[in-house]
C-alpha cells in the first residue's frame, strides 16, 4: 500500500491517492472502484488508520454504516456525472481537464447552503472579513485557516466546498487580532464557536492562539468547538503529544469562568464503542468542559429510531449530553441522504420515546436554512388540513424564535423550502 500521508503528529492520513488501495479490502470490481474514485474526484476523501482497521467492517462493507459514512459510493452523485468523470480517469485525462469537469459537478451542487456566504459574513468598514460568520445575535463562528481539513471526512458533509481546493469557497483566517476586534466590537456575541473542518486538527500552541485572548472578554461566556475528533481521532486528547497540554487549555477556559463546550460529532453507536473514546471523554470531562452530541439525521447511516435512542442512552451514561438531530442540509449528495421531514420527525418521535427524560435534552429535528435552525415538531391533523408543525429554534431575526408556524403537509418535503405556508400566506420569515 503506498505510504499514508502524516501529520508528524503520529496521525496518518488516507486520501485520494490512497483509495484504490484501501478498496482492495472490499469485494469491489476494477469498474466499481473506477467509479468510486471518480465520485472521490468530486467529493472530498480522506480518513485514517483508526477509522479504517477500528470502525470499518470490511467483511460486510457494503451493509457497513461506517463504510458508507467514509467512502464515497457511486450513486451519491448523478450517474451521468459519475460516468463522466469515470471516462476522464480512464483516459488518462490531464489534471486541469478532471479539475474543470469535477468543479463543474461541485458548483451544482449548492457548495455553501443557507447564505453562508452572502448573509453571513460581517464587515470591517466596506470589506467583508474572511472565516467569520455572525448569523445569529450570541453567537460567533470562527474558522481558523489551520483547521480547515479533519481527521476523516464524513460522505454526507456539509462543509464538503472547503476541502476541494476551490479558493473562492474557502472560508478561513488566520488573523486572531481581527476576530478578537470584531468580537470585542459586538458586546452581544457571548459565544465564539470554533469550526471548520476541525478545530482539533490543530495542535495545541495553534488551537490557544485563538482562544486565550477571548478570555479577556467579560461578555463572551462560552467557548465552543465544533469537532468530530472524539469519533476519527480519539488519541487527539489520550495519546497524542499535545494531548496533556490541550486539556490543560480546556481546563483554563473552565477556570476562567466560562463554559467550555465541546460539541463533538458522532453519527453511529459505533463510534462510541472503542476504550479509547470512552478515554478521550473521561479526560475531556475532568477538565471541566461540556461535551454536547449531534448530528444529522442520514439515510443509509442512521435512518433508525433505534440507533438514534441508543447513541443518546451510550452518550448520556458516557457523561455528555445530548443535543441536536439535524436534517440533511440540502447540498453535496443531498438526494442521496435525505430523509423526508415526515420520516425525520416519526424516527425522532419513536428514539425519543425510548429515553429517559434526562437524555431529552435533544432538540430536533432541525433544519439549518437560511432563515435559521427550523425544526419539525410534529405532523398534526388541524381542522380538515393535515400540517407539519414547525418552530424556530434559532434565528436571523430573535423576534421569531420559539414562535410555531405551520405548513402543509408534503410526504416527499426533505427541506423548508419544499414548504407551503398553512394557515397563512407566508412563513413568519419571509
Amino acid at each position: 500500500m503506498t505510504a499514508p500521508e502524516s501529520t508528524g503528529r503520529r496521525f496518518h492520513a488516507y486520501t485520494i491517492r490512497h483509495l484504490d488501495d484501501l478498496l482492495q479490502r472490499a469485494p469491489l470490481s476494477e469498474e466499481q472502484r473506477l467509479r468510486t474514485r471518480a465520485v472521490a474526484s468530486v467529493l472530498p476523501f480522506r480518513t485514517n488508520q483508526y477509522v479504517v482497521d477500528e470502525l470499518i467492517d470490511w467483511d460486510r462493507p457494503f451493509e457497513d454504516p461506517m463504510f458508507r459514512l467514509v467512502f464515497p459510493q457511486e450513486d451519491m452523485l448523478p450517474a451521468e456525472d459519475v460516468d463522466r468523470i469515470a471516462e476522464l480517469l480512464k483516459a488518462d485525462a490531464s489534471k486541469q481537464e478532471l479539475t474543470a469537469a469535477a468543479n463543474e459537478v461541485r458548483f451544482r451542487l449548492n457548495p455553501h447552503p443557507a447564505g453562508q456566504l452572502q448573509l453571513n459574513i460581517p464587515k470591517e468598514g466596506e470589506e467583508p472579513i474572511p472565516g467569520l460568520q455572525h448569523k445569529y445575535r450570541e453567537t460567533v463562528l470562527f474558522f481558523p485557516q489551520q483547521g480547515q481539513t479533519c481527521h476523516a471526512y464524513c460522505t454526507y458533509c456539509f462543509r464538503w466546498a472547503q476541502f476541494v481546493g476551490i479558493a473562492d469557497l474557502k472560508m478561513a483566517n488566520n488573523d486572531v487580532e481581527q476576530l478578537t476586534g470584531y468580537v470585542r466590537e459586538h458586546p452581544e456575541v457571548s459565544s465564539v464557536l470554533l469550526t471548520g473542518g476541525d478545530p482539533m486538527i490543530m495542535g495545541e500552541p495553534v488551537l490557544r492562539r485563538y482562544i486565550e485572548p477571548l478570555l479577556g472578554m467579560d461578555h463572551v461566556e462560552s467557548i465552543r468547538i465544533g469537532s468530530k475528533a472524539l469519533a476519527y481521532w480519539p488519541q487527539r486528547f489520550v495519546t497524542d503529544p499535545d494531548a496533556d497540554d490541550t486539556l490543560r487549555l480546556f481546563e483554563q477556559v473552565v477556570d476562567s469562568g466560562r463554559n467550555l463546550a465541546f460539541m463533538a460529532h458522532f453519527s453511529h453507536q459505533k463510534e462510541l464503542e472503542s476504550d479509547i473514546v470512552r478515554e478521550a471523554v473521561r479526560r475531556i470531562r475532568s477538565t471541566g468542559a461540556v461535551i454536547r452530541t449531534q448530528a444529522p439525521l442520514i439515510r443509509t447511516i442512521n435512518d433508525d429510531a433505534d440507533q438514534w435512542a441508543g447513541m443518546w442512552r451510550t452518550q448520556h451514561r458516557m457523561g455528555m449530553i445530548p443535543y441536536y438531530m439535524f436534517i440533511e442540509r440540502d447540498t453535496g449528495p443531498q438526494e442521496y441522504f435525505s430523509v423526508p421531514l415526515a420520516r425525520a420527525w416519526e424516527i425522532f418521535r419513536d428514539a425519543f420515546a425510548q429515553v429517559s427524560g434526562l437524555c431529552r435534552t435533544v432538540r430536533g429535528p432541525s433544519m439549518s436554512a437560511t432563515p435559521g435552525k427550523v425544526a419539525v415538531d410534529g405532523v398534526v391533523q388541524i381542522g380538515e388540513e393535515k400540517v407539519f408543525a414547525l418552530r424556530m429554534l434559532q434565528a436571523r431575526d430573535p423576534e421569531i424564535v420559539g414562535i410555531p408556524f405551520y405548513a402543509k403537509f408534503d410526504e416527499n418535503a426533505v427541506w423548508v423550502d419544499d414548504l407551503k405556508p398553512a394557515f397563512a400566506d407566508r412563513f413568519p420569515f419571509q
